[in-house]
């Protein structure tokens, strides 16, 4: 579980990325959750953007990825969220 203070630490970080995933119509699916866990374990610090096309609110996948991949919920803005989870191999991000 983060902090307040991690937390903050972690959306001043995540201000300067670009989404790397965008979740459509589609929806979720496993092949999105297994690139999600990739990514994550490469960056430990990603944004998503869920689509206008997708039809599942953009909160509720956010808790759901989060749960599947074992990784924080940062921050949840619009159709954004950040998410966290520190790599098994070679963390890059140390909290404060």
């Amino acid at each position: 579980m983060l902090t307040s203070k991690q937390r903050a630490y972690l959306r001043g970080l995540g201000n300067e990325l670009d989404p790397i995933f965008q979740i459509g119509k589609g929806g979720l699916s496993e092949e999105i959750i297994n690139q999600l866990d990739a990514a994550l374990e490469a960056r430990e610090l990603i944004k998503v953007r869920v689509l206008k096309s997708c039809l599942d609110d953009a909160s509720d996948l956010a808790d759901e990825i989060g749960e599947a991949l074992d990784a924080e919920v940062v921050q949840k803005i619009g159709k954004s969220f950040l998410l966290y989870r520190e790599a098994l191999e070679d963390p890059q991000i140390r909290l404060p």
